[in-house]
């Protein structure tokens, strides 16, 4: 297909993907419990920290860590007891280690550099860009102690990683459009910048559209396949990570 082609069958795409009827069966149904601002913010972390495999298990163990946050994730950061974590697992190979780790690296941020909004606007505000964003929230994060084991769970996108579970975060995070699917509570990230939370899916249907030519799932095929979005939709190129997802997902494309 032609690259009109392709932007129409994936604009058609977006109207039946991005829509109420997708949250119940996906991760952003976990921040979606809460209304208040931090525990939207580190609910919709935590989720898109386990959010990989199938999606019936990962709401599972989210369920479950909420439960070890009683509920309260904002009010658990700040003053719970993390000691309480057990060391097993959690989720496939996030375990009780790595939550304790999530959970100080989350307790600095709030208590000593404003909250997350706040490190990924100013690593972002460097040049209007996500990129260094994401770098600088990865250092922010792991600087009270090196991430060790843990590190596996905290993208590391300066060495190329996809970055896939905290672009999918941002994009929860700062992407508004009247279907009210994603929150869109954080206004100083502009979401023309964001960029496609790349996965098996979204690549493997890029690839077979044209719109995507590299092989690995790495930070430059996530630039790639997102520039050619933003010539589909300058101001909301991530709206057709749901058409994407969706094919690949729902239609087996």
């Amino acid at each position: 297909m032609e690259l009109q082609e392709i932007k129409s069958f994936l604009d058609e795409k977006v109207l039946q993907y991005n829509a109420p009827s997708f949250i119940d069966s996906d991760p952003i149904s976990i921040p979606k419990k809460f209304t208040k601002k931090e525990d939207i913010e580190i609910a919709g972390y935590i989720a898109a920290t386990i959010s990989w495999g199938q999606r019936k298990a990962i709401l599972k163990a989210a369920e479950n860590i909420l439960q070890l946050m009683d509920y309260e994730p904002f009010d658990f950061v700040m003053n719970g007891d993390f000691d309480s974590i057990p060391d097993g697992a959690l989720y496939r190979t996030f375990n009780g280690l790595d939550f304790r780790y999530i959970l100080t690296g989350l307790r600095n941020i709030y208590k000593n550099h404003n909250g997350l909004e706040a490190v990924f606007t100013q690593g972002y505000q460097q040049n209007n860009n996500i990129k260094a964003s994401l770098i600088h929230f990865r250092d922010v994060f792991t600087s009270f102690q090196e991430p060790g084991r843990t590190a596996k769970h905290i993208a590391n996108t300066a060495k190329g990683s996809s970055s896939k579970r905290v672009l999918m975060y941002l994009r929860w995070m700062v992407r508004q459009d009247k279907m009210g699917v994603d929150f869109g509570i954080w206004n100083q990230i502009n979401q023309a910048n964001l960029l496609l939370p790349l996965d098996v899916h979204t690549g493997n249907v890029g690839r077979k559209l044209g719109i995507l030519t590299r092989k690995a799932n790495d930070f430059k095929s996530v630039e790639e396949i997102t520039s050619v979005l933003k010539s589909f939709d300058a101001s909301d190129p991530i709206k057709y990570d749901y058409a994407l997802f969706g094919l690949g997902v729902f239609e087996k494309f």
